[in-house]
């Protein structure tokens, strides 16, 4: 019985291991020029982030310790990994002004999970406090696909300045991004909201180097419209106190 209790304690840790190390082979392929790959092994890392929280609540485990290993996981994974692969791929060619978008990726990168961790009592399920880096890092994902898809485009490099510093900023907002955990809209319209879901994937298995651009930017377009459209309702719905 104590052997099943550890075993349930480092299940989810396992995942979080998993996508750290997934981070890691990005960097790795990144660094060898192997940009398609380092997209791949990112995407996987993202499927090992998504599972490892609800193994924990699955096997109610959830812990602190568990809580901050998987920020650190997700900074190497969805804040260094994205970053070098921007740089490597497109921003090495500005240079000093390259570096400095992609640091300030991961430094916006690590304020977003400390925020969300010191916040972590407070914050809303239906909605995340600015853009996860999850989320950040998939953009990067679709950006690099897309570009790989239509090489024509490589004619405007400064693109991808203007694009990692938009997703940067977009992390360190107060705007709130939909989370679909205890969304009333889901919870209204699951039948509908299964058909999309079941289009989006045939549409990313086929043309996942384009729909992965479309259904992110798409994402935030709408999360920024929905803000704009209902600002005062979310007044200051993820304000929280210091405790002394």
């Amino acid at each position: 019985m104590q052997n099943s209790k550890k075993l349930a304690f480092f299940l989810p840790n396992i995942f979080t291991a998993l996508n750290m190390a997934c981070g890691f082979a990005s960097i790795v392929f990144s660094l060898q020029g192997k940009f398609d790959d380092a997209c791949m092994i990112l995407i996987l890392g993202a499927i090992f982030d998504s599972v490892d929280g609800r193994v924990a609540r699955m096997t109610g485990t959830s812990s602190q310790f568990g809580e901050q290993f998987d920020s650190m996981s997700d900074l190497i994974s969805f804040g260094m990994a994205p970053a070098i692969l921007m740089f490597k791929k497109y921003l090495v060619f500005y240079n000093k002004l390259g570096a400095v978008v992609a640091f300030i990726y991961i430094l916006c990168g690590a304020l977003r999970l400390a925020r969300f961790n010191a916040n972590i009592k407070n914050i809303r399920n239906d909605f995340f406090q600015g853009l996860p880096i999850p989320g950040a890092a998939t953009a990067i994902v679709g950006f690099v696909f897309f570009f790989e898809k239509f090489p024509e485009f490589d004619a405007f490099p400064f693109i991808s300045v203007i694009y990692v510093f938009l997703y940067s900023i977009l992390m360190v907002t107060t705007i709130p991004f939909f989370s679909f955990k205890d969304s009333s809209f889901a919870e209204r319209h699951k039948r509908f909201g299964f058909f999309v879901g079941i289009v989006a994937a045939a549409l990313l298995f086929s043309y996942y180097k384009i729909m992965t651009l479309v259904f992110m930017n798409l994402y935030v377009i709408i999360s920024l419209t929905v803000y704009l459209k209902r600002r005062k309702e979310f007044g200051d719905a993820f304000e929280w106190e210091e405790e002394n």
